[in-house]
C-alpha cells in the first residue's frame, strides 16, 4: 500500500468524525475502544509498547489475540526492558514487530542528544506505521501535565489515526489492573522507575515528583516525539 493510498483509508473519518468519537469514548472502557479500533482497521492497525508494563498488550491481545505490537529497540535500552519485551512475548504469543535501530559508530545520545530521539524513535515508528491506518498507544494524561488534556482518538501529524485506550486510567486503575489480572510488569517499576526510556535519559524518580521527572532530566525537554500530534 503506497503512502498516499494508507493516508486516504484513514481519512474516511472526517476530522470532525474523530472529535465526536472521541467524546463518546471518554466514559467507555478501554476494551470497547479498542473492539472499535480492530473493527475499523484491523488488519492495518498496530500497537506499540514501551514495557514498562503489559496492560494494554493485556486488554488489546483479548480483543485480537494476533493484533501486531510494535517495540522500538534504540540500543540504548535498559537489560530489564529488553527481558520484560521477551517474558511478554513468550507468556501472551506475541505478533510481534521488533523495530531495530543500526548501530551508531559513536552513541547518537553523546554526539546528537537533542536529535537522537527523532532520529532513533520517530524514525523507526514510522517505518512500523507504514501501510497502517490506525495505531495505538498507552499514554495515559495522568502520566505528566503535559499529557493531561490528551484524547481518546485524534488524527496525528502523518495523518493516521492514534488511539490512547487508556488516557482517562489513574495510577490506581493501573495497578489494580495489574493486581487483578496479575499483569506482567517491568521489574524496574518497582525500583523507583514509573517512566521507563533509554537507559541513558532515564533516572529514578524521588518521592514526591512527577512521574516522568525521571526522562531527560536536567534537561527543557519532556517528551521523545513519538506522541506528538
Amino acid at each position: 500500500m503506497s503512502i498516499a493510498e494508507q493516508t486516504a483509508l484513514s481519512q474516511e473519518h472526517s476530522d470532525e468524525e474523530l472529535a465526536a468519537l472521541n467524546r463518546s469514548f471518554e466514559h467507555q472502557p478501554a476494551s470497547k475502544i479498542i473492539a472499535w479500533a480492530v473493527d475499523t482497521f484491523g488488519p492495518h492497525i498496530c500497537l506499540t509498547a514501551s514495557m514498562t508494563d503489559a496492560v494494554l498488550i493485556d486488554l488489546a491481545v483479548k480483543v485480537d489475540p494476533a493484533i501486531e505490537v510494535v517495540f522500538i529497540d534504540t540500543g540504548y535500552h535498559f537489560p530489564e526492558t529488553l527481558a520484560t519485551v521477551e517474558e511478554v512475548r513468550r507468556h501472551y504469543g506475541l505478533n510481534l514487530r521488533m523495530m531495530t535501530v543500526a548501530r551508531q559508530n559513536e552513541a547518537l545520545w553523546q554526539a546528537d542528544p537533542e536529535n537522537c530521539c527523532s532520529a532513533v524513535k520517530v524514525g523507526q515508528l514510522d517505518r512500523a506505521l507504514a501501510g497502517k491506518q490506525a495505531w495505538m498507544s498507552g499514554l495515559r494524561r495522568q502520566e505528566a501535565a503535559a499529557r493531561d488534556s490528551a484524547p481518546i482518538i485524534v488524527r496525528d501529524l502523518r495523518g493516521l489515526v492514534k488511539i490512547n485506550p487508556i488516557a482517562t486510567w489513574t495510577d490506581q486503575d493501573v495497578s489494580g489492573y495489574i493486581a487483578e489480572h496479575d499483569i506482567i510488569v517491568n521489574p524496574l517499576t518497582k525500583r523507583g522507575y514509573p517512566s521507563i526510556g533509554c537507559m541513558p535519559c532515564t533516572t529514578p524518580v524521588k518521592d514526591g515528583e512527577d512521574g516522568r521527572a525521571g526522562r531527560w532530566r536536567g534537561s527543557d525537554k519532556t517528551e521523545c516525539g513519538l506522541h506528538l500530534m
